[in-house]
């Protein structure tokens, strides 16, 4: 873990960020489970870090764009629990008025373009999110998440040439989490790592331990900064690990029993919370305020998005995009 160097505040609001996405995760699949909510989903268990880590490195008004797996980047980019609960249930409250459900989370005046459930189908929204950018002149970055199967398809090429052609202020985030689906990583690539895949564009690329918020962040900022000031594109592959199935449905049994065993121990709020306990830079009765209050906020949610109303019929035809002919 990265050493120490920043406010006691800043630390334990990415350990609250962190811990807040795994809670929500983890009522939802429960409400799943018991057919008290509709829908699918698509969680985020054990890459917490990626998400909070980037998004500490971001302005309210730069952007990220993510994609079938978008609740760890929504919390991380600032939706409340209450509107994305709402939106779970199909509400009118919710973030997109029920419209969008798991795969489409989002809220524009956040910072989050509604996600793309398609693999690979946001990077381009966030090239031409930071094309806007640099022509209007706006200090503002674009981050395009993805997760390690996206690299393969050829949309991701597509974009990385444009991205480094133009200079576009657009950080590539790959969240490698070892599986694309329950497919290894090891049996879909040529190359050692995705990072490198960036050489071919003349891209800076890194690839760092994904589990660690701080190592996360610091290589963020720095790909943020560089794209703020105008040296264009970055890609970061960060190493981490899905420590469940990939939708609800699916029991990961072609995780190694002692891959997942090791994954668990290095999982990264349990471990950032030993980090801050071991360096006295937070005690075990603020850690678990944070926890308790959480808690509070999710039952919360959840009671206030059961009781929110029902989208009407009519309103299936507003917000659309119709064009003048």
């Amino acid at each position: 873990m990265s050493e120490s160097k920043y406010s006691k505040e800043f630390l334990l609001k990415i350990y609250n960020d962190m811990a807040k996405i795994r809670h929500f995760e983890e009522r939802v699949k429960y409400l799943f489970l018991e057919g008290i909510m509709p829908g699918t989903i698509h969680q985020y268990h054990g890459q917490e870090a990626c998400a909070v880590g980037v998004c500490a490195a971001l302005n309210l008004d730069d952007i990220v764009t993510s994609t079938h797996r978008p609740h760890g980047h929504a919390l991380a980019k600032g939706l409340t629990v209450k509107e994305m609960m709402a939106e779970l249930f199909g509400k009118i409250t919710g973030c997109c008025k029920g419209k969008g459900g798991s795969m489409h989370m989002g809220d524009l005046d956040k910072g989050m373009i509604p996600a793309v459930a398609i693999v690979g189908g946001n990077l381009p929204l966030a090239a031409g999110s930071a094309l806007a950018f640099k022509m209007r002149k706006e200090k503002r970055v674009a981050v395009s998440f993805m997760g390690d199967g996206a690299t393969n398809e050829g949309v991701f090429h597509e974009t990385l040439n444009m991205a480094a052609i133009w200079k576009l202020p657009v950080v590539f985030v790959v969240e490698n989490n070892l599986y694309g689906a329950s497919t290894p990583v090891g049996m879909v690539f040529a190359t050692d790592t995705i990072a490198e895949r960036g050489n071919a564009y003349n891209i800076p690329n890194e690839r760092l331990d994904g589990n660690d918020p701080l190592a996360v962040y610091e290589a963020a900022k720095k790909a943020v900064e560089r794209a703020r000031s105008g040296e264009g594109p970055t890609l970061l592959e960060l190493m981490t690990y899905r420590i469940t199935g990939h939708s609800r449905r699916d029991p990961a049994l072609y995780q190694p029993a002692d891959e997942r065993k090791t994954a668990k121990e290095n999982e990264p709020i349990d471990r950032f919370g030993k980090f801050l306990l071991d360096g006295k830079l937070a005690t075990e009765d603020e850690l678990k305020q944070i926890r308790d209050d959480i808690e509070k906020e999710v039952e919360d949610a959840v009671k206030a998005a059961i009781a929110a109303p029902e989208p009407k019929p009519e309103d299936a035809l507003e917000d659309m995009f119709v064009e003048s002919i």
